[in-house]
């Protein structure tokens, strides 16, 4: 197999761990007999630098050439100051977006070897922990209408949540198909309560999963989420959410 992998190097610790990232894929090549050509993309806040632009065309053009992209992180104090538009971190949305990366996997597995790194109670990770987050990954808040103006004498800021039924109903698919394979229970987090995004969340998520009568679905609100992923993670198999929240979630979990 020979594929062309698109690689950004990224800031900070991006530049270690891809590093590393890349000792990894060529150990794969020789073992398998794969042929990995790595070239690479500045993107972020090392684009920044050297070009003035955190995601330059050229950049853009040859990831969506590329068969994959290897990413390491971006961003810093050091470009803070930057226009909205010309931060590291909107060369990741623009990526997203234009990529169409609409699906974030994100696993939360307790390796017996790391236990003493959580902070988590040992009567609380003796149970295990082992699950997933989907999290939508280009629409919601972060890729709403964003406004800053002056009213009233004072500035006023405002960013739109956004999510259309059928941007729903393609992330929904993907996490029920993960439960499949799994332990066939979804978790669908939004604030139902409150807004009217998370209201079409549930109404769509509840029609796809009259596709998938194996999987057992149920729903929590993101601020309980928020506290049962400390409290008793052991619960859950797949949790499915929105772009912010996901966001949010999968921090957590990490830890």
């Amino acid at each position: 197999m020979k594929k062309h992998i698109a690689v950004i190097y990224g800031d900070g610790i991006g530049k270690e761990v891809v590093t590393q990232a890349l000792r990894i894929l060529q150990a794969i090549a020789d073992k398998y007999h794969h042929t990995f050509v790595c070239e690479e993309v500045l993107a972020g806040g090392c684009a920044i630098d050297a070009c003035g632009e955190c995601l330059p065309k050229e950049s853009l053009e040859l990831c969506k050439k590329s068969d994959s992209v290897l990413l390491g992180a971006v961003g810093g104090p050091k470009w803070d100051n930057e226009p909205s538009h010309n931060r590291p971190e909107s060369a990741l949305l623009t990526l997203r977006k234009e990529l169409g990366l609409f699906a974030n996997i994100r696993p939360a597995k307790l390796f017996a070897e790391l236990s003493n790194a959580s902070p988590l109670k040992s009567e609380i990770l003796n149970k295990g922990i082992d699950f997933i987050i989907v999290r939508e990954l280009i629409g919601g808040v972060y890729f709403g209408e964003h406004k800053l103006e002056q009213k009233n004498g004072e500035k006023v800021a405002s960013d739109a949540m956004t999510y259309s039924a059928s941007q729903i109903e393609s992330i929904a698919k993907v996490a029920f198909e993960l439960a499949m394979k799994r332990k066939k229970h979804i978790v669908s987090v939004d604030k139902a309560n409150v807004l009217s995004s998370s209201r079409l969340w549930r109404e769509t998520v509840e029609e796809v999963a009259k596709d998938y009568p194996q999987v057992t679905l149920s729903h929590m609100y993101v601020d309980n989420a928020a506290m049962q992923i400390c409290r008793a993670p052991g619960q859950f198999d797949v949790i499915l959410t929105e772009n912010m929240f996901g966001d949010i979630l999968s921090d957590e979990a990490s830890i």
